[in-house]
């Protein structure tokens, strides 16, 4: 469903003056002369879009089913819609995808978070698939990558447009735990090898992938479900838990970014998900030895994780983050979306959250989708 800008034109009406004494009065009317100027692709897709709706471009909501996400798209134009265990899945099977993109003024991410293994809300629809960890220890990367390409496939002919998928943290936790068997392995190259796969699998299937949780959640103290979450020191991520964004923020895929208290690098309190600096680090590349990252940037769940909401309420947390620089916030339902709008309303006419900014964002989103071609 992607749409190309082309150009457009805005018109400045301008008189010539002259270098001559003033003449007198006449009757005659004085013409004037009308130029054309060329909007650029970019500003021309901007220009579809009023304040409001640029903000709603910037958030992915949870929806409980085909009415819900008409509802939202039609109401506030977001940006996404995010696929759980909750939701009815006539909204995949019966044509309520449709629906959904056609109340939408641009193309909506259609999101879900299939891992395969404990992390899968189609199983039923599209098949199962192993855990990262059984996957690692009997399928070899390519094998990975047949199967997310036959998965993809399925996924995209449900309406499906993006998976929060590979999970690239990297891990020894028991299987059972927060992150667990949703790791590839406790070895940073193995788990780039394989996300790796699974990104190209993914894109190759026609939906956009999303490596998480950086900074990494492999080694963190706990469950951001729960609570808060503090990992090793930024120092100590260096050889392992960035190592596989490290290399992979090249590879066309959005990166998640966690609720993560990170020693060394987030202030106190303040989590990587709402974080300026773990933001700018991910961005520039700066600090880790990284690419400088130009895709988008989405947030972990944002209203169901009490890493944030013990702190933070919903419009809280999303003006937050998209201050910090984040381009997407994501959270699981959508009663809370007028309140997120006004709250970004306030903080663009405060000055808090730059209108550049926000466009940056609206752009990178909207390539990401592929509502913008150029």
């Amino acid at each position: 469903m992607a749409t190309a800008c082309s150009g457009s034109t805005s018109e400045i009406v301008s008189t010539t003056a002259s270098s001559e004494p003033a003449a007198a009065p006449s009757t005659s009317t004085e013409s004037t002369s009308v130029t054309p100027v060329a909007l650029s692709c970019e500003q021309a897709f901007l220009a579809k879009l009023n304040p409001r709706q640029k903000l709603g471009q910037l958030l992915t909501v949870g929806v409980t089913g085909t009415a819900d996400a008409v509802n939202v798209v039609r109401e506030s134009q977001v940006g996404g819609i995010f696929i759980g265990g909750w939701t009815d899945q006539s909204l995949l099977t019966a044509g309520g995808v449709a629906q959904v993109q056609g109340a939408a003024n641009v193309p909506v991410m259609v999101t879900i978070d299939e891992e395969g293994g404990r992390v899968s809300r189609v199983a039923n629809l599209i098949g199962v698939a192993p855990s990262a960890r059984e996957a690692a220890a009997t399928m070899t990367p390519e094998q990975v990558y047949g199967l997310t390409l036959e998965r993809a496939k399925a996924m995209k002919g449900l309406g499906i447009t993006v998976d929060f998928a590979p999970d690239v943290d990297v891990s020894s936790q028991p299987d059972d735990s927060v992150i667990g068997d949703r790791s590839y392995s406790n070895d940073p190259d193995t788990v780039t090898q394989y996300g790796d796969a699974v990104i190209r699998g993914l894109n190759d299937g026609g939906l956009g992938a999303v490596i998480k949780h950086f900074p990494g959640h492999g080694s963190g103290s706990g469950d951001s479900h729960t609570g808060a979450v503090s990992t090793p020191p930024l120092s100590e991520l260096q050889a392992t838990d960035l190592v596989p964004f490290r290399s992979l923020v090249t590879s066309g895929a959005a990166v998640m970014v966690g609720h993560l208290d990170v020693p060394g690098l987030t202030a106190p309190g303040i989590p990587a998900s709402i974080s300026p600096a773990a933001m700018n680090l991910l961005r520039t590349g700066t600090g880790y030895g990284a690419a400088p990252f130009d895709g988008v940037i989405f947030t972990d769940d944002l209203g169901g994780m009490a890493a944030i909401t013990s702190r933070l309420s919903i419009p809280q947390a999303v003006e937050a983050a998209l201050v910090a620089g984040a381009d997407d916030a994501l959270w699981i339902t959508t009663t809370e979306v007028p309140a997120v709008l006004d709250q970004l309303e306030r903080a663009v006419a405060e000055g808090r959250l730059p209108a550049d900014r926000v466009d940056a964002s609206v752009l990178r989103v909207a390539r990401y989708k592929g509502a913008l071609s150029c």
